[in-house]
C-alpha cells in the first residue's frame, strides 16, 4: 500500500502543533491551578514555590511528547516542501547521469514554491528550462515520482530522428565520447548539448524503437521529458507531456550512493548534476 508521505507529515504537524498550542493556552494553566489549589488544600501554602508547582502541574506524557516533537517535524515539513527534498534513483533510465541507488537532493523553489499536499503554486519564481534534470509525478500515476531531462518546452517542436533529438528543427549537438557493451549489446556514450546545459547520454548500437520516430508539439502548460538512457527510458516518446502541475522540482545535486542493503555506502558519484 502506498503511504502518501506528504499528507502524514502535514497531519503530524498539525495535530502536534495544536496540542502544543492547547497545552500553552489552556492545559498548562489549568495543572497550574489544580496544583495550587491542592497544595493551599493541603495546608501546605507556605511551602509552594515555582518548583514544586513545576513537579505538581508536570504534563502528562503524551502532551510532553507532542510538545517536543513538534518542532521537529515541523523543520522537516518546512524543509522538504519548499527548500530541498531527498530522492533516490531506482532505475538506470537516466544512466550515465544517474546511477541506481544515487541519493539526490531536488531543489523545490527553483520552480515556485507549492503548497504542501495540494501541490498548487503560490508564489512564482521561475521555469524549467531545456535540459534541466526534472522530478515529476507520472502523468499516469500521480503516485510515482520519475526524473527525466527537460528537452522541450511549451510551444517547443520536438523531432526523435534516428538517434538525434531536434528541437524546433534543429538537431541537438553531440559528439562521441566511449563505446562499451552490456550484456552482449554495444552501446556508445556522447555529449549533448542543450540549452546551457552539457551531459552525456547512452545510446544502444541497435536500431531505433520505432515507436520514438515521431514529431511531438509541446502543448501551453506541459513539458516533454526523456531519459539520458536513451534506448531504456519510459518518457514523453511513449506517454506524452508533463503538466506543470505535477511538478516536484529540479535534481541538482548528489550526496550518497547507497545501491541496495548489505553494501556499504559510498560518495563516488558525489557532485552537481549536470
Amino acid at each position: 500500500m502506498d503511504i502518501n508521505f506528504p499528507l502524514v507529515l502535514v497531519a503530524l504537524v498539525a495535530v502536534t502543533g495544536l496540542v502544543t498550542l492547547l497545552d500553552r493556552v489552556k492545559l498548562a494553566p489549568a495543572r497550574r491551578a489544580r496544583a495550587m489549589s491542592q497544595c493551599q488544600q493541603n495546608g501546605q501554602a507556605a511551602l509552594v514555590n515555582e518548583t514544586v508547582l513545576e513537579e505538581m502541574s508536570r504534563e502528562p506524557s503524551w502532551v510532553e511528547t507532542c510538545r517536543s516533537v513538534f518542532p521537529v517535524l515541523l523543520a522537516v515539513l518546512v524543509l522538504r516542501s519548499f527548500l530541498y527534498e531527498p530522492f533516490q534513483i531506482p532505475s538506470g533510465s537516466m544512466k550515465p547521469t544517474l546511477e541506481i541507488g544515487d541519493f539526490i537532493l531536488v531543489n523545490k523553489f527553483n520552480y515556485g514554491i507549492r503548497l504542501p499536499v495540494l501541490d498548487t503554486k503560490i508564489i512564482d519564481i521561475g521555469e524549467p528550462e531545456r535540459g534541466d534534470v526534472m522530478v515529476f509525478r507520472e502523468p499516469r500515476d500521480p503516485s510515482v515520482n520519475f526524473i527525466k531531462r527537460v528537452i522541450g518546452l511549451p510551444g517547443d517542436r520536438i523531432r526523435y530522428q534516428g538517434k538525434t533529438v531536434l528541437v524546433n528543427g534543429e538537431p541537438l549537438s553531440k559528439r562521441f565520447v566511449a563505446r562499451f557493451s552490456q550484456s552482449g549489446i554495444p552501446f556508445s556514450i556522447m555529449e549533448e548539448t542543450h540549452g546551457e546545459h552539457q551531459y552525456t547520454t547512452r545510446e544502444d548500437i541497435t536500431p531505433p524503437d520505432p515507436r520514438t520516430q515521431k514529431e511531438w508539439v509541446v502543448p501551453a502548460g506541459h513539458y516533454f521529458m526523456m531519459g539520458d538512457n536513451r534506448d531504456h527510458s519510459n518518457d514523453s516518446r511513449y506517454w506524452g507531456f508533463v503538466p506543470e502541475e505535477n511538478i516536484v522540482g529540479q535534481a541538482v545535486a548528489i550526496w550518497m550512493h547507497w545501491p541496495q542493503w548489505g553494501e556499504l555506502p559510498s560518495f563516488k558519484n558525489n557532485g552537481s548534476i549536470r
